[in-house]
């Protein structure tokens, strides 16, 4: 096989994920614009009965192709890998679809636990007067929640592994049932994906679900943790930083305390957070 047939049987995989990453980001802004945007915004959330099964398909979905457009990239170089291992297969296509599959099926699996949790949060806050009146304490708990764990055991090794993609098709790639292990990895590499960038997942949330800016920063900030030679050094500086964040929004939110019979929702201290 010649250096350029493999070179571009490497480039395909990479060409076909960024694809799909290109086409989930311009799914998002087009359906922002349409009469369908709230179900992507989390700041709209409140105001979206989830009574209705269509409104859950629609949230999971919004929720399903946000992390496509994120998350899809920060895996090329295992894609690259895998294809790589797989390349004289008759069914690589296949194996490689299932790995994906298995990636973005523990995504999405998060996103369910998350918008339970948001739901659990927001009929909480509802019925705890004090929390009402202080809802930049959401916010704060939020940024000092990812600041810490930035700091965490379990973060250096979930971005352990998905600094390691080599090491870690090599260590999962036996014989068997070649379907099966190609979905098992990409549920295993889905699993160490959340554990490294959960909290930051949070932040986003905390933000509104639906900001091509911040979800073009916070995913950039992603890949680079996992991809980039030097990625593993922004632990700490990322870390401090929310941690800041944290700090101001609770200075803020401690000095702009809402007066006695004052209408607060329209002046909170972090007003991103509902």
């Amino acid at each position: 096989m010649s250096t350029i047939t493999v070179a571009r049987g490497r480039r395909a995989p990479a060409v076909a994920v960024g694809a799909l990453a290109l086409a989930a980001w311009l799914t998002l802004f087009v359906w922002e614009r349409s009469q369908y945007g709230a179900y992507l915004d989390h700041a709209e959330l409140d105001r979206i009965s989830v009574d209705d099964p269509l409104v859950v398909v629609l949230l999971i979905t919004g929720w399903a192709v946000m992390v496509a457009a994120m998350m899809l990239p920060t895996t090329i170089p295992l894609v690259v890998m895998f294809a790589g291992m797989t390349r004289s297969r008759e069914a690589r296509a296949q194996l490689l679809a299932l790995l994906l599959v298995g990636y973005l099926v523990v995504w999405i699996g998060f996103g369910f636990l998350v918008y339970g949790a948001d739901l659990g949060v927001h009929t909480f806050v509802e019925h705890a007067s004090w929390l009402d009146d202080n809802e930049w304490m959401i916010a704060a708990a939020t940024f000092a929640l990812a600041g810490a764990y930035q700091f965490s055991r379990l973060k250096y090794r979930c971005q352990r592994e998905c600094r390691s993609p080599r090491m870690f098709l090599i260590q999962r790639w036996r014989g068997g049932n070649e379907y099966r292990q190609s979905l098992n990895i990409g549920v295993q590499h889905g699993i160490f994906c959340v554990g490294c960038c959960w909290t930051l997942m949070l932040v986003l949330l905390a933000i509104g679900t639906f900001s091509i800016g911040w979800m073009l920063l916070v995913g950039a900030v992603m890949a680079a943790e996992k991809n980039f030679p030097s990625g593993q050094r922004l632990r700490t500086p990322l870390g401090a930083g929310l941690l800041v964040i944290a700090l101001v929004i609770a200075g803020v939110g401690m000095f702009r305390q809402p007066t006695p019979g004052h209408d607060h929702h329209g002046d909170q201290a972090v007003a991103f957070v509902r």
